[in-house]
């Protein structure tokens, strides 16, 4: 499928083949460090997917094993199976990208947490804690925070909930995880509370902003909807959407019934927190944002399916067997519809990064190159060049320096072909290429 932007982004710091691209404020240094093993002494991307397919498996894996000893097997079993099988876990699961890696670090949290409680001298459910918020802050640290945000209440607000280890435990993960995000901070962006302004106007504002359409918008595929428009995909496509937080609220009453709802309540308290900044805060929307929404979904919906064909009266059970079955099968071949078409997309627009990038070759454009423009960033990474912009978030040069670098560099600048070439660039050699115009300085020749 090739690398996305983002990917190139993030492999390319740690990667010897090309270099290291801008890296703005939202980004924190938790994937460069999970591709490393791979990205630092080979460029095959195919290498690279095996790597981390494998590594979100074993994730995931030790994620539910977290959960050993509050919910039966076969919950674990069965949540573990629904979130593996949606279209975007799938997707994004092999990808360098951090979402993913929160929606296992969240989950495991939350059930080491539970663990921790329920076993004050459990010892192992201490670590899992703090390695669990360790692996959320690594990734995305303001991701972290919502997440944990019911934790830290839970041990507030109930005087017999308030452990001190456990405490300790979680304040320690973040701050371990966060520490060189927020030093980069201060060392790169003039401080905390900088980099936090930056971050939040590079993602278009954070505030109240319903985005709950948007999301909708992405399920059929659209892996980011900036600017969101469009119509909402067909009905069975986003159906699962609704009905996932439903069969959740089923989880909770059969929690309640049984005596149980901390084991259940919690994880909901820690989805709809995770879920908040991504449908009311933002003003754009990507199917990844809400992976640590649904796999904190998964066990209290998993447990609440097994309920409803367990506790049927026995000449019904065969019937809601059935109508489970057919209901998840049903499910499944929406998923892998759209998983298909997403990936047959996402892989023609990559393949014209890659024709860009041999065309930019055939015309002198090699490393040390120089990129600017539309499109910049990724294509740099697969020309092997370093990828500058005079403007916008990615803003890290200015024309003047591009202009003195095309004296001595190979340089193109990249624009649509109703986009208009950057001063520098206007008497520079022009070539059409995969929808983009090619300004291609002389000295490349």
């Amino acid at each position: 499928m090739g690398l996305g932007w983002d990917e190139t982004v993030y492999v390319s710091q740690v990667g010897g083949h090309t270099p290291a691209a801008f890296f703005s404020a939202p980004r924190a240094r938790g994937v460069p460090l999970l591709v490393a093993p791979i990205a630092s002494w080979s460029s095959s991307t195919e290498l690279l997917r095996v790597y981390l397919a494998l590594l979100s498996g074993l994730g995931l894996f030790l994620a539910l094993r977290a959960w050993r000893g509050l919910f039966p097997a076969r919950v674990l079993g069965a949540g573990g199976a629904l979130f593996a099988t949606l279209w975007v876990t799938v997707f994004y699961g092999p990808q360098a990208m951090p979402n993913y890696w929160v929606a296992i670090g969240a989950l495991a949290g939350v059930g080491y947490f539970l663990r921790a409680q329920a076993d004050p001298g459990d010892r192992a459910a201490l670590w899992g804690v703090g390695a669990s918020a360790a692996l959320m802050a690594w990734m995305r640290p303001t991701d972290a925070v919502w997440v944990t945000l019911p934790l830290f209440v839970v041990l507030v607000c109930l005087p017999r909930w308030r452990r001190p280890r456990v405490v300790a435990a979680l304040l320690v993960g973040l701050a371990t995880g966060a520490a060189q995000w927020v030093v980069e901070a201060y060392v790169g962006f003039g401080g905390l509370s900088e980099r936090l302004a930056d971050a939040s106007g590079i993602q278009g504002g954070l505030g109240w902003n319903i985005a709950v359409l948007d999301q909708l918008r992405t399920l059929g595929g659209r892996s980011l909807c900036r600017p969101c428009d469009g119509s909402i995909p067909a009905t069975q496509m986003i159906v699962w959407w609704f009905v996932l937080p439903l069969l959740a609220a089923v989880g909770l009453a059969v929690a309640v019934r049984a005596r149980r709802t901390a084991g259940t309540l919690l994880p909901l308290a820690c989805a709809t927190t995770a879920g908040i900044p991504y449908l009311f805060m933002i003003g754009y929307a990507a199917p990844r944002f809400l992976l640590p929404y649904y796999a904190l979904l998964v066990i209290p919906v998993a447990d609440a399916l097994i309920h409803l064909v367990t506790a049927s009266i026995r000449k019904r059970r065969p019937v809601a067997a059935a109508l489970v079955a057919l209901g998840l099968a049903g499910h499944l071949a929406v998923q892998y519809t759209v998983l298909t078409r997403t990936v047959d997309r996402t892989t023609a627009s990559h393949r014209d990064w890659a024709r860009t990038a041999a065309e930019l070759h055939r015309l002198g454009v090699r490393p040390p190159c120089l990129l600017t423009g539309h499109l910049a960033i990724p294509i740099a990474f697969y020309t092997g060049c370093r990828s500058v912009q005079t403007q916008g978030h990615n803003a890290n040069t200015t024309a003047a320096g591009i202009a003195g670098s095309a004296e001595r560099l190979p340089v193109a600048a990249l624009t649509t072909p109703k986009g208009e070439a950057p001063e520098f660039a206007r008497t520079w050699e022009r070539h059409r290429v995969a929808g983009l115009l090619l300004h291609v300085a002389p000295a490349a020749r």
